[in-house]
């Protein structure tokens, strides 16, 4: 019986494709809207540096003015500022050998397709979350922010715990932007806590093959990366994400094009063989932007070449920018 080769499965640029789109269709980020995909990120991505500038306009202020027969029009200034956005580059390697692929009777290379996706759509789950730690740690975030918690139990009341009246509340930090929130991410005692409440519904999907968690119109993503610590005296405390669509942003420099030297594949999937020990490596690299639109990333506190999850977490990484009605995110943290 022929067996499939690996050159049969993986060509490194189709391997690439099918591994983009399998976690565009697996990520709940993207489902959701939470996280859209930009070319223009695409583009800025293959650029060289380390981060690339946004520049923007803000938006007019101050009351009109009268006209006057004895007063001329006071000219106002148009201010700019512009975000500031982290490339990304990171990567990961995995490798088989030999007899694990004849004694399982299995081919490795074949799982590794399937599971590369879901791979890193947590990853990029895990760099989401951290992100909004550090976002939300900045001072400059506190207009979209809703702290309701108790830090002790006896302290806690239907006002301190998310419900669907302080869930109206949290959609208010943006005002008369507030519809404009689309999905919501919460930790799993969250989600359990209103469904005992009979707040959380499932609807099908497009395909009806799977059921889809909404509270009050929103799609709900469930991930304990969501923050939850001890209170100052007793009890939990945990914080709900509110996105609007496109909140973050995201995009990725085709690496699939420039062939590595003196190996197989390209920068963004390589193959090579250790012949003596019967092993085969696959490295995947990325190169890549996924950023909260309106909070820039400044850089402040990174040692290395590449910020890790717990420097996005800090807050002197992240200035807000925009208008904290335009920033398409709000966090509320709260008791359950």
């Amino acid at each position: 019986m022929a067996k499939t080769q690996l050159a049969d499965i993986i060509v490194p640029a189709q391997f690439a494709a099918y591994v983009l789109q399998r976690t565009a269709e697996k990520s709940d980020l993207f489902q959701s809207g939470i996280v859209e995909a930009n070319p223009d990120y695409d583009t800025r991505a293959a650029l060289g540096g380390t981060q690339v500038n946004m520049p923007h306009w803000n938006d007019l202020t101050g009351l009109r003015q009268p006209l006057s027969d004895s007063s001329p029009l006071v000219t106002v200034k148009i201010a700019a500022d512009q975000d500031i956005a982290r490339i990304h580059n990171d990567g990961n390697a995995w490798s088989w050998n030999h007899l694990a692929t004849v004694v399982s009777g299995d081919d490795p290379a074949l799982a590794l397709a399937d599971f590369m996706a879901g791979y890193w759509n947590r990853q990029n789950q895990y760099m989401l979350i951290s992100s909004l730690k550090g976002v939300f740690a900045s001072a400059g975030m506190a207009g979209n922010l809703l702290a309701i918690q108790s830090e002790s139990v006896a302290n806690q009341t239907t006002a301190t715990r998310l419900n669907g009246s302080t869930f109206v509340d949290a959609t208010q930090r943006l005002g008369d932007c507030g519809d404009r929130l689309v999905a919501v991410a919460m930790h799993s005692a969250t989600e359990a806590a209103l469904r005992k409440l009979d707040l959380i519904d499932f609807i099908p999907d497009s395909q009806g093959e799977a059921q889809i968690r909404t509270f009050q119109g929103r799609r709900v993503i469930v991930d304990d990366g969501c923050p939850s610590r001890a209170g100052t005296t007793d009890g939990q405390v945990y914080t709900t994400y509110l996105f609007g669509n496109g909140a973050f942003g995201m995009g990725a420099a085709d690496l699939n094009g420039q062939p590595v030297e003196g190996g197989h594949g390209t920068e963004g999937f390589e193959m090579a063989r250790d012949a003596l020990n019967s092993d085969t490596n696959l490295i995947n690299r990325r190169r890549f932007i996924l950023h909260p639109r309106g909070v820039k990333f400044t850089s402040a506190s990174v040692a290395g070449a590449n910020p890790t999850n717990p420097e996005l977490e800090l807050a002197a990484n992240w200035t807000r920018v925009w208008e904290n009605k335009n920033v398409r995110v709000v966090a509320v943290t709260h008791n359950i």
